[in-house]
């Protein structure tokens, strides 16, 4: 069966891509270098609609669908997979006011959100709280006309520049499970609020990862996300959306390794013939463009179905699973076609190999993602 693009999602392509072939990618090798957060890119981005590409218009957003949004998000990933997780985190970050947002909210924060004049972020992991979302410890109590919220949580994608972060906490004793998880909407400038650490990483250097602790953190009761206890059903909502965009960042990265294997075999002589000649970098260069291609299908069956309104969570888990394992071979294949110039900071597949590896890891572990396809399966049976 052929995935056919319609002339708006043909045309949504082609202007992201346009747009980081010509504002991203002549400066991605320098925002990595110095790990320089991409603050003027991201407001040209906020302009072409691309932060809240799946928000409704009457909340300032494009409401392109998720087809849209990750052909997008593979075209801003092509020259900069840092600014491309920026990205996703902020179209993340809209998912669940959308959902479960009031109308108060949705005025106050997702409007804002959508035209890109402040940035979100979405805060589960914690210390003890990483694939195992029920577990989070940070607990708010409820003070008169507010929250009281204390804990600490990590690896929180554009924390230290976040306007507004939906903050999964807990509401209920820990015996309550995941019934006692509730999210709230958490301002910087709230009392007892503060960025900790910042982290330097191995990839994605140029995005921004912190750690966000709350002191006694006042949060207005108006804040609530939904009902109290619905915060975990939130996190897996959001999560199985931002799993496209991982997937769809992971095709970004994956096509630029192969575009630069394929010119570089084709310039690069040893033993008296270019290198695209030899059958053992005809076998990579096959390998890596099917398994490339197997990918995209999964990912734009996934983002279809959730423009259909049909469940999406399997597809979701699949296309991120394959998609994020996929790149890292890819990515490794590209490296060995380099020799040793793709372990040099001066050719693009060096930062993308660094920036391809902690896609199996974020957005839900590979193995995490196998334990959500299994549950799909067996549900049917």
């Amino acid at each position: 069966m052929l995935f056919q693009l319609t002339s708006e999602q043909q045309m949504i392509q082609l202007m992201a891509r346009e747009f980081s072939r010509r504002e991203i990618e002549p400066i991605a090798a320098r925002l990595d270098r110095e790990g320089a957060f991409p603050w003027e890119i991201l407001k040209k981005m906020a302009q072409l609609g691309l932060m809240g590409m799946m928000v409704p218009e009457e909340y300032g957003g494009a409401n392109v669908g998720t087809v849209s949004y990750s052909l997008a998000m593979q075209e801003i990933a092509y020259a900069c997979p840092s600014t491309a997780v920026t990205m996703s985190v902020c179209n993340l970050a809209c998912e669940p006011l959308v959902v479960f947002g009031t109308e108060e909210q949705k005025q106050r924060y997702l409007v804002p959100l959508a035209k890109g004049e402040i940035l979100g972020a979405f805060a589960v992991t914690e210390p003890g709280a990483g694939s195992d979302a029920a577990s989070v410890r940070s607990r708010a109590v409820v003070q008169g006309d507010h929250f009281v919220l204390n804990g600490t949580k990590l690896f929180i994608t554009n924390g230290s520049y976040a306007g507004i972060l939906v903050v999964i906490v807990r509401t209920k004793e820990q015996e309550a499970g995941h019934r006692g998880i509730s999210a709230l909407l958490v301002e910087p400038g709230f009392p007892g609020f503060s960025v900790g650490t910042v982290e330097e990483k191995m990839g994605l250097r140029a995005s921004n990862t912190a750690e966000i602790l709350f002191e006694d953190c006042i949060v207005p009761r108006e804040n609530l996300l939904g009902e109290e206890g619905d915060g975990f059903r939130i996190a897996m909502s959001a999560l199985d959306s931002g799993r496209i965009g991982i997937a769809s960042q992971s095709l970004g990265m994956a096509r630029a390794c192969i575009d630069e294997a394929v010119v570089y075999s084709k310039q690069r002589k040893q033993f008296g013939k270019y290198i695209s000649n030899f059958q053992a970098i005809q076998w990579m260069l096959a390998d890596s463009v099917t398994e490339f291609e197997a990918a995209k299908f999964l990912t734009l069956h996934a983002a279809s179905l959730r423009d259909e309104g049909k469940p999406y969570t399997k597809e979701a888990s699949m296309a991120k699973l394959f998609a994020s394992e996929m790149v890292n071979r890819v990515a490794f294949r590209a490296t060995q076609i380099f020799g040793g110039y793709g372990y040099i900071k001066d050719y693009k597949v060096e930062r993308i190999y660094r920036d391809a590896r902690v896609t199996t890891v974020y957005e839900g572990t590979s193995e995490v993602q196998r334990m959500v396809i299994a549950r799909q399966i067996l549900k049917g049976v």
